[in-house]
């Protein structure tokens, strides 16, 4: 091969290009990721280190009164050894892996998407993206059914930075409701902030008192009128199903809105 078709080759014109191929779009936290990495070779012979895959979103973070968005990677799986790549070959490599636990829901416009690359020294590595729909984990959508059953009613959701962040990754994902007629005198807003457990779902419950009186009005200009609680569910709580979890949450709503 020419010197000249290998210096393209670097900066990615005449390079092997590759084309991620999922078995389907569609996943939940926790679950299996199979597909498999097309690859065209260019106009050179190419060694390539690895093929890496990283599961990646986005996070808003506030800094000096701007919001930005970050994207992230959650995690990064690698799916082939070093090879060599033949000039205009084709080769296909398999994969699978776990969805992270704490891969984001994508509602309200939330972004997930798998982003692949080739890890060729010295060289504009070839890459790919796509996009992936992540719906709740069963467990998750029994917590969301109790929520449902106690009136309340999906409001938006948002993925911010939180530097304490007790879940493993620099983010949580709050899904907000408004209040049903049974807690409308005393909620304004119910957050809930979900993460699995060794043997179940943590849910983090943050209530928004609504306020009444003076002493409400302190509260909201204090932003005291917040109430953060913990509900462990373990699994065989959550497989009793989502009227057991809404009686759970009614109780612990109760004591954080008093």
């Amino acid at each position: 091969m020419s010197f000249f078709n290998k210096m393209l080759a670097r900066v990615g014109v005449g390079a092997a290009k590759i084309d991620t191929v999922l078995e389907k779009n569609e996943y939940v936290p926790t679950g299996e990721v199979h597909g498999k990495v097309y690859i065209q070779g260019g106009n050179v012979d190419q060694e390539v280190g690895s093929i890496y895959i990283e599961v990646m979103t986005r996070y808003i973070r506030e800094q000096d009164d701007k919001k930005n968005e970050v994207n992230y990677a959650i995690a990064r799986h690698r799916v082939s050894d070093k090879m060599l790549i033949q000039s205009g070959a084709k080769t296909e490599v398999p994969f699978a892996f776990l969805l992270p636990a704490q891969t984001p829901l994508t509602i309200s416009n939330q972004k997930v998407w798998l982003h692949t690359g080739l890890d060729i020294e010295m060289s504009v590595d070839p890459t790919d993206q796509d996009y992936i729909s992540v719906q709740p984990h069963p467990y998750m959508s029994t917590v969301l059914e109790a929520a449902e059953i106690l009136g309340f009613r999906f409001k938006a959701s948002t993925v911010e930075y939180a530097s304490r962040a007790p879940f493993g990754v620099p983010y949580v994902q709050e899904i907000e409701f408004h209040p049903g007629p049974q807690f409308s005198g005393r909620v304004s807003e119910l957050e809930l902030m979900m993460a699995f457990s060794r043997d179940g779902l943590q849910v983090l419950v943050e209530v928004d008192r609504r306020g009444r009186g003076l002493g409400g009005f302190f509260a909201n200009a204090f932003d005291m009128d917040e109430r953060r609680s913990w509900l462990d569910l373990s699994s065989s709580e959550l497989h009793r199903g989502s009227n057991y979890v809404a009686d759970r949450l009614a109780e612990l709503i109760h004591q954080s809105s008093r």
